[in-house]
């Protein structure tokens, strides 16, 4: 019965340390993932002002202009022409809306010839 408790015990213990070396291993490999001990760990946005007054704007790497935000302002503007679905969804609830509408201007002057006739 010694023996059997001696394993027991020897076993839980092997498993207890491996499960925390575990999560050792998983916390670092995280960080390192995150990139908080990467000297070249850089923000996915900076923005850098030069001595001119100017500002020099960079994305995940790659340098933004004010061109570039006129170019998408455009392309943005000509993207909304016609949208099947939005018109379908537009029509589809003004006659949920006229529907209700009417079925309550209905059943407001049942009522009042109900309420009326007594």
């Amino acid at each position: 019965m010694v023996k059997f408790m001696l394993k027991c015990f020897l076993l839980c213990s092997v498993l207890l340390f491996g499960v925390l070396l575990g999560m050792q291993q998983a916390n670092q490999g995280m960080i390192n993932m995150k990139g908080y001990q990467d000297p070249d760990f850089q923000g996915a946005f900076q923005v850098e002002s030069k001595q001119t007054g100017e500002f020099d704007a960079s994305i995940l790497g790659n340098e933004v202009t004010s061109q570039d935000l006129q170019k998408k302002q455009e392309q943005l503007e000509q993207m909304e022409a016609f949208n099947f679905f939005s018109q379908m969804g537009i029509q589809l609830s003004n006659i949920v809306s006229h529907t209700v509408n009417s079925l309550v201007e209905w059943m407001a002057q049942t009522i009042g010839h109900l309420i009326g006739e007594n």
